[in-house]
């Protein structure tokens, strides 16, 4: 059945990162506008700005939930590089399960702040503040499959490849 559904994640993934390009596209229009404005017509503008930063959530935390993979972080390997397989897999369980726990107990509380932040709006586009925001709850959600994926697939020990650092990526 995963190997059914590989081609519509593949697709997705695309499509993820072409809105990425898009939302990097628009800020930098933006950007540039605010500078042309700014300095050349001699007339500030603020909903420039305010776009560039309403973009630059959404563009950190979508692409940290939908387009940066695992092996793409960046971290600390040195020790988990050194250590056999089995310690490997019960340090990403241990690092797993601490962080679905602390998103886990945060989400409620998430939740009821983007959900109260109806009340507010932005100061320049009228952006509702929960819409905005709304982003870090879909972020949350993302993280915690994440690495619910990735407990089980320590429990499970289907990758018992030994740890390659030639392989390891920063992302860039």
């Amino acid at each position: 059945m995963l190997e059914r559904m590989r081609p519509l994640a593949g697709w997705l993934y695309r499509r993820g990162e072409n809105l990425i390009v898009i939302m990097i596209g628009v800020m930098f229009a933006a950007f540039l506008l605010q500078v042309i404005f700014r300095y050349v017509l001699n007339w500030p503008t603020g909903w420039s700005n305010e776009l560039t930063v309403v973009l630059w959530i959404w563009i950190v935390l979508f692409g940290a939930a939908f387009i940066v993979r695992e092996e793409e972080e960046i971290r600390f390997d040195l020790v988990y590089g050194a250590v056999p397989p089995r310690v490997r897999r019960a340090m990403a369980l241990l690092s797993a399960a601490a962080l679905i726990g602390l998103y886990a107990y945060s989400f409620p509380a998430v939740y009821d702040y983007v959900t109260f932040m109806k009340v507010q709006k932005t100061a320049y586009l009228k952006i509702r503040f929960d819409w905005l925001f709304s982003i870090y709850v879909i972020f949350v959600i993302a993280v915690i499959a994440r690495y619910l994926w990735i407990a089980w697939d320590a429990l499970t020990a289907s990758t018992s490849e030994g740890f390659d650092p030639t392989k390891a990526s920063s992302g860039v």
